[in-house]
């Protein structure tokens, strides 16, 4: 949707925690998918990298410090994305921030097509 309001995050979650994590986050994607003027949401887990262009990603074989995932959250409106944002930290930050090796990092802004 042109001129939507996104964010995406990156979550660094330990090794240790990747059950606890992916069980806590499929939970929360059901709430945030509720809120107002959510257009939708994702969470992507980093399982592969590129090792050239053209050719198929290579599937990541060990854990080196963390396992990132992603989450993008899409808006019909920057005020609907303040209000959800405003829930999810109230409701959820100190529950994730245990499960990581530092805190997650937002980016947002508006979708250009």
């Amino acid at each position: 949707m042109k001129n939507s309001f996104s964010e995406v995050k990156l979550f660094q979650v330990k090794p240790d925690k990747l059950v606890e994590f992916e069980t806590l986050v499929t939970a929360i994607a059901d709430e945030q998918k509720q809120q107002d003027g959510c257009i939708d949401i994702k969470y992507v887990k980093r399982f592969y990298t590129l090792d050239g262009i053209g050719n198929p990603p290579r599937e990541l074989t060990k854990i080196v410090k963390c396992v990132k995932y992603f989450s993008y959250w899409e808006f019909d409106t920057i005020e609907s994305y303040g209000k959800a944002n405003g829930w999810f930290f109230k409701t959820y930050e100190k529950q994730i921030q245990k499960l990581l090796i530092m805190p997650f990092d937002i980016n947002c802004g508006y979708s250009l097509y």
